[in-house]
């Protein structure tokens, strides 16, 4: 017999799934070579697989031959080991293992694969260049965490196709291969051969798939669908990543919301044991912007923002003046009892930190402990006015105030949100596992891009505006609210849906207010528009991040830490060594022409 072959010691039990209730069993585990101890005449062989580690002990006195094998054994050998478990003496029960009471006196062993020395410790205490465990990411998917962490995924998809699936809810594929189409990020774009100087494009989202078979009648969709977006990458943003999206028909705001509160109860309740109360919490956009400066609010911690426009309106304090009487506005946080934990070199660091959002500068007030104050601009205020903004902000002893004044609400609101966040982190007061979800509802309905110099839509082209707001479509667009929602968890956006626009003639009046024509719109959306021509029943969905749930409630930084082959920073794949580039032939059948780039620098 091959002594590489499984065949006679298949496993009978996962290595990490062994306790004291299975002594005196013979078993059989297959798996790799975590550690090699050898204790003199005695090696202890720590196998390793997915489910965990289990001891499996040599004894040289006992069988010499066997004993032999096991010591050419080396760290990520892979090997199938038969014994009786036995349990341990007391003073050799190792407490940190789930196994720890247990081990495998071995009766045989065979090594199925010899392995070269890694580049890096399979070992999650050990500290491994994004870089190198991108590169040899097989390896750095054997590291125990990152098993765990692709099996709570698992546990969360799982979860999705059930509690859906009891709620009605049809698994129905949609087209990878789709039209390109604007008011996004970049296609991803796929040359057609059989139609030369055409191209397909992947899919940033099944938006349109979905409204479709609402108007074909299936009544309520699910898919776990991979997305793609051409677009600059952070920690939780990925080229190509993963929605769970829905739809549903003949359905309201609160119907599609409630549906969804009980997924992610279970989701908690499942996966975390947390138990979630419902209804969550509510929040209309302008509330969360004007409260936390965000419209993905972090609610973990207080410091929220203040309005002191009125206050410093006619104050002797020309940036604060000048803000107010060019329509802008000034407003503040108060990082309460916190004072002494922000001197004045460190002040200076917020204000560069701000001025990334924009703003021109930050000015401060603080309360020292023994009544003391110090600030940057009380002394162009009068004993009232300071009066009034302590009163307004609440601001006691140990207290620090920290404030924006600008022209444009939205570089105040923007600098203020993140600079609440980042004295939350600074200050150890963002706990992973302090989970806080809730909505933010009645987005506006369009956003001003200063890229193209228009209105564009906030969310997508076929949100519902709000029915109060539909006759300010034409005259007052900036004022129109959306029958959007999104949902929130510590400040990231889990997931964003809509009450869709059924109606034929107001679909067009949106396509008018977002600077289409009417051939333009036939062009693009064509096939949308004839197909609600034809009966289209009120409809509504949301679509989940499952990459950045999954990250979220894994207590994760980064989305590449649950998802099997990420990309890195230039949405470049290490292992793969892509994107590469092709050969003539490949060019020629789909009609393309390239530009190398050596080409192209010898012609500059």
């Amino acid at each position: 017999m091959n002594n590489t072959s499984i065949a006679g010691m298949k496993r009978s039990h996962l290595c990490g799934e062994l306790r004291l209730a299975d002594a005196g069993k013979t078993v059989t585990v297959n798996g790799w070579v975590d550690r090699v101890r050898d204790n003199g005449g005695v090696l202890f062989l720590l196998v390793r697989d997915r489910a965990g580690i289990v001891q499996c002990t040599f004894d040289k006195s006992v069988n010499k031959a066997l004993f032999d094998i096991a010591f050419t054994c080396r760290t990520e050998f892979v090997v199938a080991v038969r014994g009786r478990l036995t349990a341990r003496d007391a003073a050799a029960v190792n407490s940190k293992m789930p196994t720890g009471e247990v081990e495998i006196v071995a009766e045989e062993l065979r090594i199925l694969s010899k392995a070269e020395t890694t580049p890096f410790e399979i070992d999650d205490g050990k500290e491994v260049g994004d870089q190198i465990r991108l590169k040899y990411r097989y390896l750095d998917l054997r590291r125990p965490s990152m098993q765990r962490n692709l099996m709570l995924r698992h546990r969360v998809t799982q979860i999705a196709r059930n509690y859906f699936d009891e709620h009605g809810f049809l698994e129905i594929e949609t087209p990878m291969l789709t039209k390109s189409t604007p008011e996004g990020a970049r296609d991803y774009l796929v040359p057609s051969r059989v139609h030369p100087g055409k191209f397909y494009a992947l899919p940033q989202s099944p938006q349109q798939y979905k409204q479709l078979l609402m108007l074909a009648g299936l009544d309520r969709y699910i898919q776990i669908t991979r997305c793609f977006r051409d677009e600059d990458l952070r920690a939780d943003r990925q080229p190509e990543f993963t929605q769970i999206d829905l739809e549903m028909s003949f359905v309201e705001q609160d119907d599609v919301i409630a549906v969804n509160e009980g997924f992610l109860q279970r989701v908690f309740k499942e996966v975390l044991d947390i138990d979630v109360p419902l209804p969550l919490p509510r929040l209309t956009w302008r509330e969360a912007m004007d409260r936390f400066g965000s419209d993905k609010p972090d609610v973990r911690f207080g410091f929220e923002l203040c309005d002191i426009s009125d206050i410093a309106a006619n104050c002797g304090f020309g940036v604060f003046k000048g803000a107010v009487e060019a329509g802008g506005t000034v407003r503040c946080i108060n990082i309460n009892g916190y004072a002494d934990r922000f001197p004045r070199k460190e002040i200076d660091k917020l204000a560069d930190f701000v001025k990334t959002y924009r703003a021109k500068g930050l000015a401060w007030m603080k309360l020292a402990e023994d009544g003391t104050m110090t600030s940057s601009f009380a002394k162009f205020l009068t004993d009232e006015e300071l009066a009034a903004i302590k009163a307004r902000t609440g601001m006691q002893e140990n207290d620090v105030l920290f404030v924006v004044a600008d022209a444009s609400e939205g570089v105040v609101l923007q600098s203020l949100g993140a600079l609440r966040c980042e004295m939350a982190k600074r200050l150890g007061l963002a706990k992973k596992d302090d989970f806080r979800l809730l909505w933010v509802t009645e987005f506006p309905q369009f956003e001003y891009s200063e890229e193209e110099d228009r209105l564009v839509a906030k969310h997508h082209p076929f949100t519902a505006p709000m029915d109060e707001d539909i006759a300010l479509l034409e005259s007052e667009p900036q004022k129109v609210r959306a029958k959007a929602y999104d949902i929130i968890l510590n400040g990231c956006e889990l997931g964003g849906g809509s009450i869709r626009i059924h109606d034929p003639a107001l679909q067009t009046r949106m396509f008018r207010a977002l600077g289409f024509t009417e051939e333009q719109a036939k062009e693009q959306f064509g096939h949308l528009i004839t197909a609600f021509s034809y009966g289209a029943p009120p409809h509504g969905g949301l679509a989940y991040g499952l990459d950045r749930l999954c990250m979220l409630l894994a207590g994760l930084d980064s989305i590449r830490d649950v998802i099997a082959f990420p990309k890195v920073q230039n949405a470049s794949d290490l292992m793969m060594s892509c994107p590469d580039t092709v050969d003539d032939k490949q060019l020629d059948e789909l009609s393309i022409a390239v530009t190398r780039a050596a080409e192209a620098d010898g012609q500059a």
